[in-house]
């Protein structure tokens, strides 16, 4: 049975990975940046949303974008990213509009509804505590970026 949006997942999926270049269009593009997989990490846990898949807005190969909501001081291409992915809010959608811009606006605003919904969801008990597992723990001599 297919998840429902906003839907719960019991067993988090785990990803470990290295920051790499992405298409170039969460920052510049959309004001969202994403850290994109192949997988940033300083040590600490931070709340983020994830598209995985084909991004049907951008008609792109499959790949799986990170945003991760804290500010950091840099890039951290290079750098390991582990995420933990507890939950599903919706299916990837193209948003259909005859003007370029109005389809932007569409799908930045659909990012930021998400942002805010996993704000909400990421702050339940079952979930603040997978920020105490042994995957996010690193030795500190193997972080960067100051975070």
């Amino acid at each position: 049975m297919p998840a429902q949006p906003s839907t719960i997942i019991h067993a988090s999926a785990f990803c470990r990975g290295q920051v790499v270049h992405g298409f170039g269009r969460g920052s510049k593009q959309l004001s969202i940046p994403t850290a994109n997989f192949p997988d940033a990490g300083s040590g600490d846990v931070h709340k983020m949303v994830v598209s995985i898949g084909w991004n049907p807005y951008y008609k792109n190969t499959k790949s799986m974008e990170t945003h991760i909501m804290h500010t950091f001081k840099e890039d951290f291409y290079g750098e390991i990213l582990n995420v933990a992915i507890v939950g599903y809010l919706r299916p990837e959608k193209n948003f259909d509009s005859f003007f370029f811009f109005l389809k932007r606006k569409s799908l930045i605003s659909a990012i930021q509804g998400d942002t805010e919904e996993a704000k909400k969801l990421l702050d339940l008990p079952e979930h603040l505590k997978i920020k105490e597992d042994n995957f996010f723990q690193v030795s500190k001599s193997k972080t960067t970026n100051g975070h």
